[in-house]
């Protein structure tokens, strides 16, 4: 398995999950060799982040048409470790990793059914000004919210 610059020790890394989000790998997903298209774990990695997202109830605010903020994705990467194939069942799990003033950083951790390990990942989120595009910072109480999550969420 190679080694991300993200992951010191991957046991212990993988200890910090407790959140994920199930799925099932579709038949359109899949590629001419067989296997999950590359670009498709993208995409469970943003069905997972969403999922966390909703249970934080950042959702609420942030899809209503008159709110005020909006997250954005400011960078994203995945390692690729396994080849994920159709019909698997997969547990996509997301943590934060560390909270800023208008950012959260989130690792990203991608099973299958043997609970072995087919990707991982991360990524920043910015929470920016719908009307600005400026950031913008967390309220104290959501940003005590965040800071508490990992300790607390388990799905």
């Amino acid at each position: 398995m190679a080694r991300q610059d993200y992951i010191s020790n991957m046991e212990e890394w993988k200890k910090g999950f407790h959140f994920f989000h199930e799925l099932n790998v579709r038949f359109g997903e899949i590629d001419g060799f067989g296997h999950v298209n590359n670009t498709n774990v993208f995409i469970y990695m943003e069905e997972a982040r969403i999922a966390l997202f909703k249970e934080l109830g950042l959702m609420r605010s942030w899809g209503a048409r008159d709110s005020e903020e909006i997250p954005v994705v400011a960078d994203l990467q995945c390692d690729y470790l396994a080849q994920i194939m159709y019909d698997e069942k997969l547990k996509v799990y997301v943590k934060i990793y560390e909270a800023g003033s208008s950012s959260i950083d989130l690792h990203y951790l991608g099973i299958n059914e043997e609970n072995k390990p087919v990707f991982t990942g991360r990524g920043a989120i910015v929470q920016i000004s719908r009307e600005s595009g400026r950031p913008l910072k967390w309220s104290e109480t959501l940003k005590k919210q965040l800071e508490n999550f990992s300790q607390k969420a388990h799905i």
